[in-house]
């Protein structure tokens, strides 16, 4: 009875777990193709018998690991989408920013941005839009050279992107077109606390930005605020005091979310 008892029980771990690996692989199939998967390719790729395809694909539709296209093909479900905003840096990061980016454009009237370095390029992530009719474009995923906006030199300046060398695009003659010129001007960028950028990127465009800094000082993002270069060059110097306290005020945010996280 006991060796019955023991096989029995050893074939159902055998099977059980046989399951979930038949499972996981469909999952890992799914998610790996470029494109959504037929029931068909499934069943052809997996090599498993119609049935039990059938009957995992249906399961894993009912945990959210899968779904199914309006033409019936299969890609990765919810929960992956669920996963991937939870655990984003980006996505704790914009929230930290919100009210900080709006109080900055209610105080400046011009577009706010909020950028962040992802290799050697920048990425704006946030964006607050002008009051006025005359603003500045949605920039959230233009990409830009980084050495002609002001968000790209805050990065360059503080060390979140790694300077580029040799001779550099220039869209505009106003654009810095040398590594060594930039480099230059990351230094006087650290000296005032603040990166400006007028006509290098489109003629008529001024921005200014400052970066936003974590509990040991590390940039992790870029705070700046764009549009008109004669109405942001008026305003200039209580831009970049404002610029200046809301980085502050959202650095002191994401350390506060940081321990309240940690707690």
């Amino acid at each position: 009875m006991t060796t019955d008892h023991t096989t029995a029980h050893t074939t159902a771990h055998t099977t059980g777990t046989q399951a979930v690996d038949r499972a996981a692989d469909l999952v890992a199939l799914v998610v790996r193709s470029p494109n959504p998967l037929s029931f068909t390719e499934i069943h052809a790729r997996s090599g498993l018998p119609r049935s039990t395809t059938s009957r995992l694909l249906s399961a894993l539709e009912r945990q959210g690991l899968l779904t199914r296209t309006t033409s019936g093909n299969f890609v990765p479900g919810s929960l992956f989408l669920v996963y991937a905003a939870r655990n984003r840096p980006e996505t704790a990061l914009l929230r930290a920013a919100e009210p900080v980016m709006a109080s900055l454009g209610a105080l400046t009237g011009e577009t706010v941005n909020l950028a962040v370095a992802r290799g050697r390029t920048v990425v704006q992530i946030g964006q607050v839009d002008a009051q006025f009719v005359l603003g500045s474009r949605e920039w959230i995923g233009v990409e830009v050279p980084p050495h002609c906006s002001a968000l790209g030199k805050a990065l360059y300046a503080y060390g979140a992107l790694p300077l580029p060398t040799g001779r550099l695009d220039t869209p505009t003659p106003r654009s810095i077109g040398y590594a060594d010129a930039l480099a230059r001007a990351c230094a006087g960028i650290r000296r005032a606390g603040v990166a400006t950028a007028v006509d290098e990127l489109e003629i008529g465009l001024a921005a200014l930005a400052v970066p936003v800094l974590d509990a040991d000082g590390r940039p992790v993002a870029a705070l700046g605020l764009s549009g008109p270069g004669g109405r942001v060059l008026a305003s200039a110097d209580s831009f970049a005091a404002l610029l200046r306290e809301h980085a502050r005020t959202l650095s002191t945010r994401l350390t506060t979310h940081t321990q309240e996280g940690a707690a």
